[in-house]
């Protein structure tokens, strides 16, 4: 079964199969801020994504962070080593990429197991 989270005409917010949610990319809400914040910003909505199926940040498998720019990497990574739960680092893949709007400096994607009750 196939189960779609939000979903709308173009996308949904995720997708869970296999019991796996799929994530898609989340971007900053807070585009005037800096990449730190930015993706402080990201990681808490993947939390309340994550939260709203059951499951959390310590059960993400799998991660893809586009950057706008590479510099911002040590910036975005402050961001990242704070939250991401100590002893369950997913698979992790950066890459730079042009972001559909200018101002955001960050995108995020995972897939996360869900939560076995």
């Amino acid at each position: 079964m196939i189960q779609r989270i939000l979903p709308g005409k173009r996308y949904s917010e995720a997708v869970i199969a296999q019991g796996l949610m799929f994530c898609s990319g989340m971007v900053p809400e807070n585009t005037d801020a800096d990449a730190t914040a930015q993706t402080q910003n990201v990681l808490q909505q993947i939390d309340q994504l994550l939260a709203s199926q059951g499951t959390d940040k310590s059960r993400i498998v799998d991660a893809t962070i586009y950057l706008a720019d590479m510099a911002d990497y040590n910036a975005m990574n402050e961001a990242w080593d704070a939250w991401v739960a100590e002893g369950h680092a997913p698979a992790r893949a950066t890459v730079e990429a042009r972001l559909a709007d200018p101002h955001w400096k960050v995108e995020i994607k995972v897939v996360a197991a869900l939560s076995q009750n």
